[in-house]
């Protein structure tokens, strides 16, 4: 099963929504805390993402600082889920 949005456009997306963020500012090297994630708003993009692709993040978890690292997580996270 293929997802046709990629982990950036989902961060894209939520932060737009929740947090009026303009897409052009969500890019790989930005700092997430400016953009105005603070440690709850992380955990609520990672259950959306959890709801979104049907996958459950493992405990502990060390949150992601950028943009760059919270997509990662989550495209290591949907490959493990598909193999």
């Amino acid at each position: 099963m293929r997802h046709t949005m990629d982990s950036l456009s989902l961060i894209r997306e939520f932060l737009q929504g929740r947090l009026g963020v303009e897409p052009e500012r969500v890019v790989p090297e930005a700092l997430l805390e400016p953009l105005g994630v603070d440690s709850l708003m992380a955990l609520e993009l990672m259950f959306e993402f959890e709801d979104r692709f049907g996958i459950t993040l493992a405990k502990g978890l060390k949150a992601p600082r950028t943009v760059s690292e919270m997509a990662g997580l989550m495209d290591r996270l949907r490959g493990e889920h598909q193999s």
